[in-house]
């Protein structure tokens, strides 16, 4: 009984018994087969995974043969035709306020007289129409938000020349108005004196 069920678990006495192997072991080619199928599922699996993320995105699939061209849904047309529409009124705005801004400019420059630049943050550089060189400007800077209207005159070889200006209308009258008026009459007498 003992021998029997150790031959039926495959036991056996080697110098009795001699084992033969199939040259086409059907147990070992079901293996082969079986790893054959999985790595074919994979890798269909794999190209199916891409396929669909391609999809996802709307744009367009290859297949093996053909391309598959897979329109975008109503709204994403819809949405880019938004976009589209937003970014050319964007651009349009750009453009009107670059005019208006150079605009702006001109006649500041026309009406005052003095062409306003921005050097760095809170820091203005005014030069005037009749500034008998391009270097001769005065430096303004903000102190505190720029709506307060606190402004200091910064010191250049220009505002050195117009100590008296400065005295009068800075220190003095505490108006910078009244100084520019005044640097611009001074200007302006240095250029029409013959």
């Amino acid at each position: 009984m003992r021998l029997e069920r150790h031959n039926l678990q495959g036991d056996y006495n080697p110098v009795k018994t001699k084992v033969v192997h199939f040259r086409m072991n059907p147990t070992c080619v079901a293996k082969q087969q079986r790893a054959e199928d999985v790595e074919q599922l994979r890798v269909e699996c794999e190209r199916l995974r891409d396929r669909l993320r391609k999809m996802e995105a709307g744009g367009a699939v290859t297949t093996d043969d053909t391309t598959l061209v897979i329109p975008p849904s109503q709204e994403i047309l819809d949405l880019r035709k938004q976009m589209e529409s937003a970014e050319l009124k964007n651009q349009r705005l750009k453009e009107v306020f670059q005019k208006k801004i150079q605009e702006f400019r001109t006649v500041c420059y026309v009406l005052t007289g003095y062409q306003i630049d921005i050097t760095v943050e809170n820091q203005y550089r005014l030069t005037s129409v009749y500034a008998e060189r391009m270097e001769d400007s005065l430096l303004f800077k903000a102190s505190g938000a720029v709506g307060s209207g606190s402004m200091q005159l910064l010191e250049t070889d220009f505002s050195r020349t117009l100590s008296e200006l400065v005295d009068l209308h800075l220190f003095h009258q505490k108006s910078i108005p009244v100084f520019l008026s005044a640097v611009t009459l001074d200007l302006f007498s240095r250029q029409t004196v013959v």
